[in-house]
């Protein structure tokens, strides 16, 4: 499944921290967003590691789930590329 996650952390140490632990689950496309291919098992601990980094006040964390049919619609303009494969990323 393809997973867009975008975030807002105004704290700049736990914004690192977030940014390094999404990378071992997809791709930095933006600078607050990332592109993952995961199984469920992989978004459920992927969840749960976001959940162990951000402050539940302060900090604001969105996770799109797209379908098989949208993900093969995700349009890029401009530089960059849809991530495609999976299995770069580690857990």
């Amino acid at each position: 499944m393809l997973i867009a996650v975008a975030y807002d952390i105004p704290d700049d140490r736990r914004r690192t921290r977030l940014a390094k632990a999404l990378e071992d689950f997809g791709r930095r496309v933006q600078d607050s967003v990332f592109e993952c291919l995961l199984t469920a098992d992989q978004t459920a601990a992927m969840q749960r590691r976001i959940q162990a980094l951000i402050d539940q006040k302060a900090d604001s964390v969105r996770i799109y789930r797209l379908c098989a049919e949208c993900s093969q619609r995700v349009e890029v303009l401009g530089w960059g590329t849809v991530s495609e494969d999976p299995d770069v990323y580690i857990l």
